[in-house]
């Protein structure tokens, strides 16, 4: 028969097991673990780019406090829960899997004294913990626009040499460079890029477009059409219906090679390149043949605004059949597109110029444009590449084709 001393009550065993279970929290529960968070389907690690906070600054539950760098966007560590950050446990220039523990947080402020970041020098941040649930959020996390990191920049840019005089000598060139490391985005676009050169059989072929008449459609009922889809009607849907058009006329533009066989998708998802402050994403358009000017200005809009904002995800990033770059915002004349792997074409845009043509006998000014389609000259011959680029044409130049589909 048992003593009373070695019965255990239903109450403070309960109480064992819950403290028990509480693998990152001091003696009253007190402590919680910030995370790195799932980063996409096809994101494996990242490397912790830089701190946003620092040991002893309060915190409130999912505020960014640290930031991931990954091949395609940079992540957010968030705290897990209102507090003190009490300490970092992995350091800058660390790589980090989903999972891998950050920082410890404080929920009262009152543990131990914040301490300072780890001075590990581990290859890795601590090993990949099974996070308990109150340090877990559901659902993807928002990913960031590539931006230039404490972990690329000199930790102490110095303020710029004084003028040389005449009498100086001249520094050599060694000691007049500064050496960055490339970010995983650059790397990862650099290899995506070349390997596009090697794989593809790039061809561009060009032509040029008259934009009289969407112009003038546009002045004609730019007031109307803000008035009714509260946004702007710009160029860019014109050039995604012509696409779509374009790619409805000329499948094989839409195709991909995979081994030995041909994909043809019968959907039509546009790529559409995007310049913010912080790099170029290049979001996607889906279902564009199913949308009309406005719903595909609007896609395009908040995709943007997403981009700039930092706020847009991976998700809207992935995929895409066909790719359209408009250069021409930057004061493009002309270029070359790459293709976007694994995408058979791109479309490039350019600046509109003022030119002499030759319209009805006689010479006049027009503002005209080039427009370029590097395609996979494997999978796509070039008659199907001049018709595709002269469908683009036709529309752009008459766009009443688009409501009689001729």
């Amino acid at each position: 028969m048992l003593e009373k001393r070695d019965v255990i009550s239903s109450i403070q065993l309960e109480a064992i097991m819950q403290k028990s279970c509480r693998p990152f929290s001091s003696g009253d529960g007190d402590l919680v673990d910030a995370v790195v968070p799932f980063m996409g389907e096809s994101i494996t690690d990242g490397t912790l780019a830089t701190f946003l906070k620092k040991p002893g600054d309060r915190v409130a539950a999912d505020e960014p406090i640290a930031q991931i760098e990954t091949d395609k966007v940079t992540i957010d560590v968030v705290s897990p829960h209102d507090g003190v950050i009490q300490e970092y446990v992995a350091k800058e220039g660390d790589t980090v899997e989903p999972g891998t523990k950050i920082a410890v947080i404080s929920k009262s402020a009152e543990g131990v004294p914040p301490a300072a970041p780890s001075e590990k020098k581990s290859g890795k941040a601590a090993s990949k913990p099974s996070p308990p649930a109150e340090t877990v959020r559901e659902g993807k996390p928002k990913a960031k626009v590539e931006a230039s990191s404490s972990a690329e920049k000199p930790k102490a840019p110095s303020p710029p040499p004084p003028k040389r005089t005449a009498t100086e000598p001249i520094l050599p060139p060694k000691e007049r460079e500064r050496r960055v490391p490339m970010t995983r985005l650059r790397k990862r676009v650099a290899t995506r890029l070349k390997d596009s050169q090697n794989t593809f059989a790039l061809l561009t072929t060009f032509n040029e477009v008259d934009m009289t008449n969407l112009m003038k459609l546009r002045s004609d009922y730019k007031d109307a059409f803000v008035e009714k889809h509260g946004v702007k009607l710009g160029f860019m849907s014109g050039f995604v219906k012509a696409a779509v058009s374009a790619l409805q006329h000329q499948p094989i533009v839409n195709a991909v090679i995979d081994g030995d066989d041909i994909i043809y998708r019968d959907y039509i998802d546009i790529s559409i390149a995007v310049g913010t402050p912080k790099g170029l994403v290049v979001p996607v358009v889906r279902d564009a043949d199913k949308m009309n000017f406005a719903e595909i200005e609007k896609t395009i809009n908040s995709l943007a605004k997403k981009a700039n904002d930092g706020t847009i995800s991976i998700d809207e990033m992935a995929g895409g059949s066909f790719t359209i770059s408009n250069g021409g915002v930057y004061g493009s004349l002309l270029s070359t597109p790459i293709i976007n792997p694994p995408q058979s074409a791109i479309l490039g845009m350019h600046s509109i110029v003022s030119r002499p043509m030759v319209v009805g006998g006689n010479v006049v000014p027009r503002p005209m444009m080039y427009i370029a389609l590097t395609y996979d000259h494997r999978l796509i011959d070039g008659r199907e590449a001049v018709f595709f680029l002269r469908r683009i044409k036709d529309v752009v130049e008459d766009p009443r084709r688009l409501l009689l589909d001729v």
